[in-house]
């Protein structure tokens, strides 16, 4: 038993060594990586809130601010009309921009008064007097500036990774001195792009709105702390919280629990609020749905529009949502997400406490784990059913993922992807080499009879193979031929290639009709199709499959020849004989090459039934013993003939469809015609003559076939001129196939 299970075993175990190397950072694995993105983002999805926060309000440079101001960058005139507005008229509690002004405003045209003063008009003492007395006016930085002390101000600012500055920074929230001996790596940076030291010098400090964006390039962390020169500075999320409550910022190495994992993470406080962050200094956005915060466009506020209930005691933030702007990032909420929403959630996730983060011992907790469930699953599944192997394993993990989504609302965010695929994976190793090692009888018996019958079929002879073999066995089947009329002419007007596309695709519709009524597939004989119900597989309702199938046949041919129409090949039309009744099946030929097929006289009687199906003007031509077998259909009695090769008459029908279903007018003509073969069979010419003109006029009131009526009528003509013996049996007599 043991070495029976062992190649199954060493398979696990060779899975599970893979997830362990790749947990400790040996071999990555992309697709695992995407997976676990995938699995974050959809418990992000699912637990995020779907409320707006009140506390913090977006004031938005959208596209209607751009039409109403003016393009971008605005002067800073405006933006002291914003500012202003903000603090006067609104009482927001701070206001944090996701912009940097790294450039003093000239667009005033005071630098080149002032030239002029200087050199031109310098003898002028008006006109140097005027330029004094414009100059509050003209002076935009100074503006700006002004309405920045008005209440707490963050500006922001961002770092690069090349030495090239710009502005003047704030100061540092920690010192190299105060950073040491803590577990950490801050992103390093060379330069940055800050603000003019005049906005600087007034405002109540800035942060920087660099963004990390994971390696699918989406962003779900945000650097809270970044470090330049030894030092560490703060985001504009947290930066502007902080200026809002005016509260200090502390940073700490906690422990994790539970305790004896000896595992830590870095966490920072603001007033007591815990910002759990990692090595890199990141800290995971809490994403609310989108949008999460009330928007209110720039150029509202500016003109005193908006709402005062939305912006009282509330933190502003000043960002844009146009896309000319390029501050669209893509997230888990959404692709083209605006870069100052994130800032926002920042700033909600801190106050509400739910920033959540992985803690230190996330990772050896993965490893017990993976190392634990892929060794006993890999000794447990090898001794279990594929049905009890599957509840195991579904079982464990419902449970993964029920603790995995305690711990999310707990703030903990484990490891999801490698445990669950560990998991699954080997509960489907374990089944596919359960089903490979299981299915041997199943190949067997498709090697017999896939190219006959349909795969459902296969299937269900392979859960008891030893019933079915190609032994010779005489049944009772139903048989059916069908035929393309006028074959030859068709193919004469088509290039080999074309001829071979169209049949092709003709026989590949004809064939998926039969085995979606469980029919064995005999031969192909050119343009001919063969093919009978009953064996391999008992099917006690064989006639009626065989019949429906026929009739399928001829729908399918019509949706068939619209495509064969756009393609400019001809229009296909055939005929369908089916015939019940016992014939001798199974596997027949010679030694050098054998088939599964059917012989008899019923056999040959279906034949005949096809290729009479064009003296009759009828698309499919049924015997009696298939009408004997299905008393629920409807059929219209044709005649009764005498084919070649037998001297027995046989009554033929036509099949209509099941009683219940049948359209009252045509049940009518059926009737009807059976009383006009009456009157055929007993010479009544005249009354037969009669009735049948009746019956095309009723059947073009229906839009119904009035060939078979034609057909009959030129017959009565024929029996005319040329009466039959007075003992005539109404039998018709066919002296050619």
């Amino acid at each position: 038993m043991y070495k029976k299970h062992l190649p199954r075993m060493i398979l696990s175990l060779l899975i599970t060594v893979l997830l362990v190397l790749h947990n400790q950072g040996a071999i990555p694995l992309n697709m695992l990586d995407r997976l676990e993105a995938w699995s974050y983002d959809s418990r992000l999805l699912l637990t995020m809130s779907h409320e707006q926060d009140p506390r913090v309000v977006i004031i938005d440079i959208d596209e209607a601010s751009l039409k109403r101001v003016g393009r971008w960058p605005w002067g800073r005139d405006q933006m002291a009309r914003l500012s202003t507005a903000l603090f006067e008229r609104y009482q927001v509690a701070a206001v944090g921009f996701d912009v940097v002004f790294a450039e003093p405003d000239r667009s005033s045209g005071l630098t080149s008064l002032e030239q002029l003063a200087s050199t031109q008009f310098r003898q002028d003492k008006q006109f140097t007097h005027a330029v004094e007395m414009a100059r509050p006016l003209l002076d935009y930085d100074a503006l700006f500036a002004k309405s920045l002390a008005l209440g707490p101000v963050v500006l922001g600012y961002y770092f690069t990774p090349y030495p090239q500055t710009s502005g003047i920074l704030p100061q540092p929230v920690f010192t190299g001195a105060s950073l040491a001996g803590l577990d950490r790596d801050f992103t390093r940076n060379q330069g940055y792009g800050a603000n003019i030291p005049m906005l600087q010098n007034v405002a109540a400090t800035s942060g920087y709105f660099n963004m990390t964006a994971d390696f699918d390039g989406v962003t779900r962390r945000m650097p809270m702390l970044a470090d330049y020169h030894g030092a560490a500075y703060e985001a504009l999320s947290l930066a502007t919280l902080r200026a809002a409550l005016s509260t200090p910022l502390r940073l700490r190495q906690t422990h994790d629990l539970p305790a004896w994992t000896a595992s830590h993470h870095l966490e920072l406080l603001a007033d007591d609020m815990p910002i759990p962050i990692d090595a890199q200094g990141a800290a995971l956005v809490p994403y609310r749905a989108y949008p999460g915060y009330t928007y209110l466009s720039a150029a509202d506020v500016m003109a005193g529009l908006a709402p005062a209930n939305l912006l009282e005691n509330a933190i502003a933030l000043v960002g844009t949502t146009a896309p000319g702007l390029l501050d669209l990032r893509v997230t888990p909420v959404a692709q083209s997400y605006p870069g100052v929403e994130i800032h926002a959630n920042l700033i909600s996730g801190i106050l509400d406490g739910n920033i959540r983060y992985q803690p230190g011992f996330a990772n050896g907790l993965e490893l017990v784990l993976l190392i634990v469930l892929g060794v006993g699953l890999a000794w447990v599944l090898p001794r279990l059913t594929p049905l009890r192997g599957a509840v195991l394993s579904l079982s464990l993990t419902a449970v993964y993922i029920a603790a995995n989504m305690w711990a999310w609302q707990h703030n903990w965010v484990l490891g999801f992807a490698p445990i669950v695929v560990l998991i699954i994976g080997l509960m489907v190793l374990n089944m596919a080499w359960g089903f490979f090692a299981e299915t041997r009888a199943k190949r067997q018996i498709t090697g017999l009879f896939g190219q006959y019958v349909p795969p459902e079929l296969v299937d269900e002879m392979s859960h008891d193979p030893s019933r079915f073999n190609m032994r010779s066995e005489s049944k009772e089947l139903s048989i059916l031929f069908s035929d393309v009329r006028s074959f030859t002419t068709i193919s004469e007007s088509l290039t080999p290639q074309q001829l071979s596309d169209l049949l092709n695709e003709f026989l590949t519709s004809m064939t998926t009709v039969i085995h979606g009524y469980h029919g064995t597939i005999d031969k192909y004989m050119g343009d001919c199709v063969m093919a009978f119900w009953g064996a391999p597989l008992d099917n006690p309702q064989h006639a009626r499959d065989a019949v429906q199938a026929g009739m399928a046949m001829q729908a399918a041919l019509t949706e068939l020849n619209v495509s064969f129409a756009a393609r400019g090949w001809p229009q296909l039309h055939i005929g369908v004989g089916v015939n019940t009744g016992r014939v001798s099946v199974g596997n027949m030929g010679s030694k050098f090459r054998m088939a599964y097929t059917v012989m008899g006289d019923a056999v040959n009687l279906a034949s005949r039934l096809e290729g009479i199906t064009k003296q009759y003007a009828v698309p499919m031509v049924v015997g009696e013993g298939t009408r004997a077998a299905l008393p629920e259909m409807a059929f219209i009695e044709l005649d009764l003939v005498r084919v070649k090769g037998k001297l027995k008459p046989v009554t033929i029908y036509e099949p209509l469809g099941l009683s219940v279903e049948l359209d009252a007018g045509i049940a009518a003509l059926a009737n009807a015609f059976s009383a006009v073969l009456v009157d055929y069979r007993a010479q009544a010419w005249d009354m037969a003559e009669a009735k049948l003109h009746v019956l095309i006029e009723q059947a073009q009131s229906l839009s119904a076939s009035t060939l078979l009526y034609q057909i009959y009528l030129e017959r009565i003509d024929y029996l005319r001129q040329h009466p039959p013996a007075a003992h005539w049996d109404g039998v018709w007599v066919f002296e050619s196939k």
